[in-house]
Parts: structure tokens; sequence; C-alpha cells
């Protein structure tokens, strides 16, 4: 049991104005929400899971896994309202014997609860808005690893409730401007402004704001669409996965527009939760092909996509494991090498993972995995198509084998191999391209700080970038 923590009427206040703040309260169902709600449930292997939010006078379920028909409850003491004056999880291991949660509606109902616990859903500024719960018609009692993933299904659901807000905000001010525009423009002038400030906004919404800092790597990334009336099917992230461990991946999606960006919504949240429970990459590709199919059972939602898992090397660099989903190889960057009778020219070496299929595509589809170690000084390199399928200034397809040699070429001139020399190289070379992209871009690069770096301390650099075409140049 955490401690209890006292909380004045202003207190309350200024926590319901959060909850009114992120505009959650009576709205639809919402799959990443109800996917949370399942995978807490399976993770205790228990009959019930919620994620509630609550209210002035009401506790409401925003997803609810096992309760059929039940949409909020009152505000009773002992189960949801007690968890959120908390300082962390919240365990009941039987709710008979707890003074306050005996009482409670979901107690002596129909729903039979003797066991709950509960991680509360708390904000940047520290609002607690409700709780991602589980309930068990026996007593029971919980790991200290199980109170720890409820608390991180806890911030998955604080993550979406971020995104969304951000999403609302961006698409009222976007609306606004619009409006003004309005006054001065055409009928059909207007219409196309108001389609590519929805697609501008969604599109940041299903790519992350910023990359995580990791000790001794160097991260960063870019995204080009091509198009400013359409939301492109690239998706990329870096997020940690528990102490000194990190996943990330890239990707592409079928098909652009609306069903591509709700596909690249439900990649990206299975691929981060099920990361968090499933230590093996490739049976969390496997859940992402179950979940794929689960939304289109024809194989037509598909994707393909890099998954990788790094953690430290104890002798330097990061032990990195890829897995593929049909996605096209990365590059590993290997820097010159001068010293004593061990000297190696700087190449551009492709990792390949032969074998692994579409994601989404078929039931039975089969995944691969190999280890890849990043030394400091090397890099590692993942790309979307668009970029070996854009258009040089004189025409021709730039490629995969112009790729790799301008890979090497930046090996071979560069002393410090960093991902964002890398990254910043790429878009000047897109830049070059007098038609720009056809299809949408994204770029993510991993680099190994050396022992001794020349330029920075010793440490993580998390960089991100998002850019849109100018219209002249990719408005088809």
């Amino acid at each position: 049991m955490e401690a209890r923590v006292e909380v004045s009427p202003e207190q309350e206040a200024r926590r319901i104005a959060a909850v009114r703040r992120y505009d959650i309260l009576d709205t639809p169902p919402d799959g990443a929400f109800d996917r949370i709600a399942a995978l807490a449930a399976r993770l205790f292997d228990v009959p019930v899971a919620t994620v509630t939010i609550v209210d002035t006078d009401r506790v409401w379920f925003k997803a609810a896994y096992g309760l059929a028909g039940v949409t909020q409850v009152g505000r009773d003491p002992g189960l949801s309202t007690s968890a959120i004056l908390t300082d962390g999880p919240l365990v009941v291991p039987d709710t008979l014997q707890d003074p306050l949660a005996r009482d409670h509606t979901l107690v002596t109902g129909e729903t039979r609860a003797r066991f709950y616990a509960a991680a509360p859903i708390v904000t940047r500024d520290g609002h607690r808005l409700g709780t991602v719960d589980v309930m068990d018609t026996r007593p029971r009692r919980t790991t200290p690893e199980q109170a720890g993933a409820l608390a991180d299904l806890a911030a998955l659901v604080m993550d979406e409730l971020e995104l969304r807000l951000t999403a609302l905000r961006m698409l009222r001010v976007e609306r606004e401007l619009v409006v003004v525009e309005h006054a001065a423009r055409e009928r059909a002038e207007r219409d196309r402004a108001e389609i590519a400030a929805y697609a501008a906004t969604l599109q940041r919404t299903l790519l992350p704001p910023a990359l995580p800092e990791v000790p001794g790597l160097e991260a960063a990334c870019h995204y080009t669409t091509a198009s400013v009336r359409d939301v492109g099917g690239d998706f990329y992230d870096v997020f940690p996965l528990g102490t000194g461990r990190w996943a990330f991946f890239l990707g592409d999606v079928s098909g652009r527009g609306a069903p591509a960006a709700a596909l690249t919504s439900l990649i990206r949240y299975t691929l981060r939760s099920t990361a968090l429970l499933q230590p093996d990459p490739c049976a969390v590709l496997r859940a992402l092909n179950a979940a794929l199919l689960s939304e289109s059972a024809d194989g037509s939602r598909f994707c393909t996509l890099i998954f990788g898992t790094l953690v430290p090397h104890p002798a330097g660099g990061f032990a990195i494991t890829l897995t593929g989903g049909g996605h096209l190889p990365a590059y590993r960057l290997h820097p010159a090498r001068r010293d004593g009778p061990s000297q190696a020219l700087a190449r551009a070496e492709p990792v390949s993972l032969p074998g692994g299929m579409l994601v989404g595509a078929l039931r039975q589809a089969d995944f691969t995995s190999r280890p890849v170690r990043l030394l400091p000084g090397q890099a590692l390199f993942l790309y979307s198509d668009g970029l070996i399928e854009a258009r040089t200034s004189r025409g021709a397809r730039f490629g995969e084998e112009s790729l790799a040699a301008h890979l090497t070429h930046h090996a071979a001139t560069n002393r410090a191999l960093g991902a964002a020399a890398i990254i910043d190289d790429l878009t000047v070379l897109l830049d070059s391209f007098a038609a720009g992209p056809a299809d949408d871009v994204a770029l993510l690069a991993l680099s190994a700080a050396t022992a001794t770096p020349t330029t920075a301390p010793s440490g993580a650099s998390g960089t991100a970038h998002t850019s849109l075409p100018l219209p002249a140049r990719h408005s088809m």
C-alpha cells in the first residue's frame, strides 16, 4: 500500500481542471486505450481491467475489459477514488479486508472484485486524472515487477492523452488560421487549405516530438512527406524499455491518408506496449502481426519495418538485436581505421535480415533477428524506400547502390560518424533533387560515442526534426 496523499479543495479543483483540459470524458471508445486495458488483463491474468478517469462525482471508464455494459460508477472510496490519492500503485490483496474497499459497488455488486490493483495516470504537472486498474474475483498478491508494469501502462495512457491533446490544440489553431484565410480566398482554395492543415496536424501526431536521450548514443531522425495535402505512411520511434534498455523502429505502412494514419497509430502503440512486456523482438513482431490481422483479416493492412533493441556493451558501444519485417536493409557505417597495423577503409555495410516477411499480410508470418555490435565511432542507419526511389537532378532513380556509395563517402570523409551529421548530409542530398521525393522519406540514425569525443562530452544526444515539403515543389 502506498502512502495516502491529502488533497485540499483547491488541489482537487485544479485536478478537475486538468481532467477538463484533456477533453476525454464521454468520448467514444478508442482502440489504443482498449488495447492497454486488454494488455493489463493479460499481464495480471485477471478477468477485469479498466482505464478510468475520476470526475467530480463519478468514475468514468474510458476502457473496460471484462465489464460489459458498465460505463461509470459512483465516486465511492476504496478503489479508483483512493488510488488517485496515492504516490504510486495501489494494491488491495483482499477487498473484504479493506475498510474502504469492502463497501464499493464493484466489490458488493455483480463484479465481486476481491482483488484490486491500480496505478494512477499522472500528468506532467502532477495531477492524477484517473487510473489503470486490474480486478479479480479472488484474493491475490502482486510482484514488484507487475506493479512496475502497471505503472508503465498508466504512463502509456498519459502519452496517448498528451498526443491527443496536442492534436486537438493544433487542429484548433489550424482551423482558426484557416477561418482568417477563407475571407480572402475562393471556395476551392479554402477547401485545399483545410485539407493541408488537417493532414499536417495528423502527420505530426504520428511522429515522436523528440528522441530520448540514451547515454553514449547520439540519435537523429528526419521526415519529409511527399504531399502537403495527404498523410504519409512512414513512421519511426525510439523509446526506453527499462533501466539500461531501449527499443527503436522504422517502417512504412500500406496506403496513404486517413487509413494509413490509423494503421500507423495502431502499429506505434502496439510496438511500444508489447515491447515493454515481451523481451523477444520476434515475439513483438508476431504480436503486431496478429494485431494488424485482427483489424483486417484479408491482410490488406500491412507494413514493412525494422525493429531493434539496444543495450550498452561492457566493452563499449552497444549490443543491438535487429528484427526484420520485410523492410529494406539497414546500414552500419564503419569509420576508417589507421591506428597501428589494423588499418581498414571506411565502408557502409548493409545489415540484411533475410526471411523477414511483411507484417500483417499472413497469419503464419515468420520473422528473423540477428545481433549487431555497434562499436564506438560506428553508426547504424535506417530509412524508408522514398529515399532510394527519389529522382536525382538528372532524372535517374537514386537507388540502393547510390545510397551505399553516398554513405561510404560520408564515412570516408568524416572522422566521427555522428548520427546528426549523417542525417544532415542526407537532407542536403534530398534538397538537391530538383523534383523532390515522390514518396515519403523517413530517416533514423544511431551512433555510438567514441571513448574520447572531440566535440562533445560522452553522453546522449537526442535530436529530432520533421519537415514538410515546399508546396511549390511537392504539391502533388
